[in-house]
């Protein structure tokens, strides 16, 4: 799979100029009742005192457990709902890809241009995906020099390569085959991309169903999850970390529910998942100003781990342990992976506490390890010990051996952003250089652009938990 997906975004609508005109959004609400979805009066959809240009606010105070809104299952649109649904059935088998949205993607290309679709009034508050704004729609250039160091860069040209390869393999070959329906004229490789991001910010995935029985545990893993579906109205309400709202799944119908108290003229926000602001930039084109995101993490590449034992090597026996200890945990814990730490610290306890343990082997222990073919899993109570050792409290507490490793390693990946201060700001836990000039600068940061301002959130987070790692290692 290329692109991972949460839920809906705050990318802004076109506004409508002439005030003669039923606008957009009245259009959809009277969609809305026609289709049986049904709206509190406690609540309503507004342009103003929202943080994007559509959001949800309370015109009265609501309780915890009261719904918002509920939408009958036949006004969700995905490939099962589509006109052309039945289509999209019979060619199941043709339509298979990485991504596995390639059904929602057809049927969104066919509503989006028909101008009879049933769906027109929710499509229409999007008269263009203009004004998408997530990284993939950035220059290269703009990409490479704002976000550096964070990985979005990256996941970006994969989505990109991705996107094209599907679009060509996929569904290039069944346009051609259902002409009647699609045209390349038309649903264009431009077309197909701005929908993806459309998917990516604005659909929702509804979990899977937990399985009864323990022992179907292992199958539940494999089991793919559900294709996206686009969620009227739920799709409407932005995003905080501290979320007062969340959706709710039904045989009949989805509700979306108040899970803590909203005053009246508070906006209602919904949560799209524990994530990380790199992660909401990526996907949805938005970050969650700093501090405010307590999800917060940056990766540390497990080859900058691996690196950081060579220096104090002395003989070449030593380098050639260390060699086959690195290859022997690139096949347990790969090689392109990445150890991920939060504001409390590593979020990946157990697969760090794998690397350092056998990264510091002596060559008897090595020896050892290697021909009992590892050493026995964890019970639950040493998984405890280890998640408080490599949380911000025991970190100080480590080995001294592991705390240079974890230490040497976080400097590195700070080193990766290209940092624009001195050597020494940069040493033992030291400031965060110009990122760090900018967000006390209230002037400099109203004057940045909404890209430069999102791209500093990352950058700034991601390196504010690098400084506090390198500053509770530091020898």
């Amino acid at each position: 799979m290329f692109w991972t997906h949460k839920m809906a975004t705050e990318a802004k609508r076109q506004k409508v100029d002439d005030s003669s005109e039923v606008s957009p959004l009245q259009n959809f609400l009277h969609w809305c009742d026609r289709v049986g979805l049904i709206l509190s009066n406690k609540v309503y959809v507004s342009k103003e005192g929202t943080v994007a240009e559509y959001g949800m606010l309370a015109k009265e105070d609501i309780e915890e457990g009261e719904v918002l809104f509920t939408i009958p299952r036949s006004a969700l649109l995905h490939q099962g709902t589509t006109k052309v649904s039945a289509l999209l059935e019979q060619e199941e088998a043709s339509l298979e890809s990485c991504s596995g949205w390639v059904p929602l993607l057809l049927a969104l290309l066919y509503e989006y241009t028909s101008p009879q679709s049933h769906w027109r009034p929710y499509l229409s508050l999007w008269t263009d995906f203009s004004t998408l704004d997530q990284p993939m729609f950035w220059s290269k250039e703009e990409r490479d020099r704002l976000l550096q160091g964070t990985g979005v860069p990256e996941a970006v040209e994969t989505d990109l390569a991705n996107i094209q390869k599907e679009y060509t393999d996929v569904v290039l070959p069944f346009i051609a085959k259902h002409s009647d329906l699609w045209s390349p004229d038309t649903h264009t490789l431009e077309l197909y991309t701005r929908l993806v991001a459309f998917v990516m910010a604005y659909s929702f995935q509804e979990p899977l169903e937990a399985e009864e029985e323990d022992d179907e545990e292992e199958e539940e893993e494999e089991r793919a999850p559900n294709p996206p579906m686009m969620v009227p109205m739920a799709d409407m309400l932005n995003h905080v970390s501290n979320h007062n709202a969340n959706l709710e799944y039904t045989l009949e119908s989805l509700k979306m529910v108040c899970v803590r108290p909203i005053r009246r003229g508070e906006e209602v926000f919904n949560t799209y998942g524990q994530m990380a602001n790199w992660q909401l930039l990526h996907m949805y084109g938005f970050t969650e100003p700093y501090p405010s995101n307590s999800n917060d993490t940056v990766d540390i590449p497990m080859t900058n781990l691996y690196r950081a034992v060579t220096p104090g090597l002395q003989s070449d026996s030593d380098r050639q342990r260390v060699d086959e200890q690195s290859g022997l945990l690139r096949q347990m814990v790969g090689e392109k992976g990445a150890f991920i730490f939060g504001r409390q610290g590593c979020l990946t306890d157990t697969e760090l506490h794998t690397a350092l343990k056998v990264l510091c082997m002596s060559a008897e222990e090595f020896r050892e390890f290697r021909e009992n073919e590892g050493w026995e899993e964890e019970d639950e109570e040493e998984e405890e010990k280890i998640s408080l050792a490599l949380s911000n409290e025991g970190l100080p507490g480590l080995k001294a051996s592991w705390r240079r490793l974890i230490h040497a390693a976080a400097r590195s990946t700070l080193d990766s952003y290209g940092e624009r201060g001195g050597e020494e700001e940069r040493k033992e836990g030291g400031g965060v250089d110009h990122d760090r000039v900018l967000m006390e600068d209230e002037a400099a940061l109203a004057g940045l652009s909404h890209r430069q301002r999102r791209a500093l959130h990352v950058r700034y987070g991601q390196k504010s938990i690098l400084h506090k790692v390198m500053g509770l290692t530091k020898s």
